[in-house]
């Protein structure tokens, strides 16, 4: 243990720098030297952005086997000015995968200094459509309801703007119905109101639509209940024949608007009962409105069936 006893207090310092000198220069030859492996390089997709779009993230590299300088395979390895090989898609390709040996040219302009022996990659793969510009018109859904209890809507809806213009893939793009339905946020609405309604087609990063919302503007009226009895009149009645109904009368319950209340004319209600149609099993006819005054809505005939008895 004697000779690796310090002499003086920079001894360790010494051997230190000493190692460090022969790594160093160890490592400046071992980087002179030629070597085969096999790495990843970067690749480029080169499109028009305005013509075509990628349904799904594109490949950014691929694997490779290449000889080289220990320096340039370091300077591959540490991504320093590394050059991607670009891959040119001139127009919507008919097939969606790249075999690795058609992009062995590409590879071979970018790697400066590397000999390519072959590309391990064996299929590149991706997937892009046609992008598109659709215009279509708003609507409210029809089946959404709108309004409270004894309330409706009067007059046309108008929805501002009226149309919406997609842009995105073509596959998605089509697939957006016509005219794109659009939901009230909410669902009881008591009064004539401009409601902003959020124009929501799915949390798709490639579809941008040229608004984000649009405003509806509603009339909305007060509603009047009513009910009436009502005497029906039966028809074809075998000849010789009396009738005799239970109840004899029917009861008709409407709603109409409440500022045309005092012009309604309550005695244009109109039902018959059709002889022809009588359930037989049960002696039951249903009423059916043949004719109503004009203004009344969400009308029910009470009851839904009356017993016939022919004496």
């Amino acid at each position: 243990m004697r000779p690796f006893r310090p002499q003086t207090k920079q001894y360790w310092r010494v051997v230190l720098l000493c190692f460090v000198a022969a790594s160093t220069f160890w490592l400046l030859n071992a980087l002179n030297k030629s070597y085969s492996t096999q790495t990843t390089y970067p690749v480029r997709f080169i499109y028009n952005s305005r013509q075509l779009v990628p349904l799904k993230p594109l490949p950014e590299e691929v694997s490779i086997n290449v000889t080289g300088k220990g320096w340039k395979l370091l300077r591959k390895a540490l991504r320093f000015e590394v050059k991607p090989a670009d891959i040119y898609i001139p127009s919507l390709p008919r097939t969606n995968y790249l075999l690795g040996s058609a992009l062995r040219p590409s590879l071979v302009n970018a790697l400066d200094g590397l000999q390519l022996n072959f590309v391990v990659t064996d299929t590149l793969r991706f997937d892009f459509d046609e992008k598109i510009k659709r215009t279509v018109a708003l609507q409210l859904d029809p089946k959404q309801k709108m309004v409270a209890e004894r309330r409706a809507v009067v007059g046309p809806i108008t929805i501002k703007p009226d149309s919406v213009t997609f842009v995105g893939p073509s596959s998605l793009v089509d697939s957006l119905p016509a005219p794109f339905l659009l939901r009230l946020p909410t669902q009881n609405l008591a009064e004539s109101s401009q409601v902003t309604v959020p124009v929501s087609f799915g949390d798709n990063p490639l579809i941008t639509a040229s608004v984000e919302e649009a405003t509806v503007s509603l009339t909305v009226k007060k509603l009047l209940q009513e009910e009436r009895q009502l005497l029906p009149e039966v028809i074809n009645v075998p000849a010789g024949e009396k009738m005799v109904l239970q109840p004899p009368f029917l009861l008709v319950r409407y709603q109409l608007l409440e500022d045309s209340a005092a012009l309604l004319d309550r005695d244009a209600f109109k039902a018959v009962l059709d002889y022809n149609l009588v359930n037989k099993q049960d002696s039951t006819l249903a009423p059916e409105l043949v004719q109503k005054p004009q203004g009344v809505r969400y009308i029910k005939l009470l009851p839904e069936k009356i017993k016939a008895i022919v004496q």
